[in-house]
């Protein structure tokens, strides 16, 4: 393999690691407090392209008074697309705290296996519903976004799309950090996560701290939803799963629990992936994404960045 096909790959890795990374941040809040895995956190990442792909359709067709201005301009386009992903966050992002408050929050002192049961049956019930009420088909993404070459690195380009996902990825991620590390509501959040009963104790409300990182975590998803659509150009109600697990195991790669750790996952197994890819075969990448799930599983379970905690009794 050449290196100009190698550093393309890799241009495509990191592109793919974003969006992994988007969503394995959604999978590493939730489990960070309450020490469960959300699994139908993949279906929220589905219906935010969903939501994303209504919005553009609704204000882009022509009977929409500005649907001159959002598609005649550069400027019309970033407006649109801020517009777009703004929608499309909110409404996750509430989607994700009702879904806690109705499915997760009865159970929250019930054995450890009642809630991951409920997080599988609100992924089903997402899924069909999508399937039922929507459509079954794939409807394609429409490409109003123009995706021209903008760099070349030794032979291989970079275009608008993927500068596009990278840089607004690596914003948001930086900016979650950010307000996780820096913020007054961010230590309410890492002292939930550290001891629950002890940060009520100090005045922390509990129930809104665990409401927002199920705001937070969907609407990242549902932005890597958007960007799924727009890099691959269709969305169906099943196109959550296959992202989901394998930022699932972006997150157990990083350190399940560890921001950073989610962020570093993503980008490794988006990389990793991509330049298996090109050296196999396409068909591999799901085969590399899952081997590297159980070696880590097996050889360091407590991740890249995190660290195995041995609970005294």
């Amino acid at each position: 393999m050449s290196a100009d096909v190698i550093i393309q790959q890799l241009v495509n890795g990191v592109t793919l690691g974003a969006m992994y990374a988007l969503i394995a941040l959604g999978y590493t809040l939730v489990y960070g407090i309450l020490l469960m895995i959300n699994f139908a956190h993949s279906e929220m990442f589905m219906c935010g392209a969903y939501v994303g792909l209504g919005a553009l359709l609704f204000l882009t067709r022509e009977s929409f008074p500005a649907s001159a201005f959002f598609t005649g301009s550069t400027f019309g386009l970033i407006i649109l697309y801020t517009i777009v992903f703004a929608i499309s966050m909110v409404a996750i992002g509430t989607l994700g705290v009702l879904i806690e408050r109705i499915a997760y929050r009865p159970l929250r002192h019930a054995p450890r296996l009642a809630p991951l049961i409920s997080a599988i049956g609100v992924s089903i019930f997402l899924q069909n519903a999508v399937l039922l009420w929507v459509d079954s088909k794939a409807i394609p993404f429409p490409q109003i976004f123009p995706v021209e070459p903008v760099a070349s690195i030794g032979g291989a380009s970079i275009n608008t799309l993927q500068l596009l996902i990278i840089v607004t990825s690596i914003a948001l991620l930086f900016f979650l950090d950010t307000f996780v590390s820096k913020t007054r509501v961010g230590k309410a959040m890492r002292a939930t996560s550290q001891d629950r009963e002890a940060a009520g104790l100090m005045g922390i409300d509990i129930n809104n701290t665990v409401a927002l990182a199920f705001f937070i975590g969907p609407a990242l998803g549902a932005v890597a939803g958007i960007f799924h659509g727009m890099y691959y150009g269709t969305v169906i109600f099943s196109m959550g799963f296959i992202p989901g697990i394998k930022s699932f195991t972006a997150a157990v790669l990083g350190g399940i629990g560890n921001l950073r750790g989610a962020m570093l996952g993503g980008f490794v197994l988006g990389i990793v992936e991509s330049l298996g890819a090109g050296f196999l075969s396409t068909g591999y990448k799901d085969v590399i994404a899952f081997a590297i799930l159980i070696l880590v599983l097996i050889f360091r379970p407590g991740g890249l960045l995190g660290e195995s905690v041995v609970e005294k009794v």
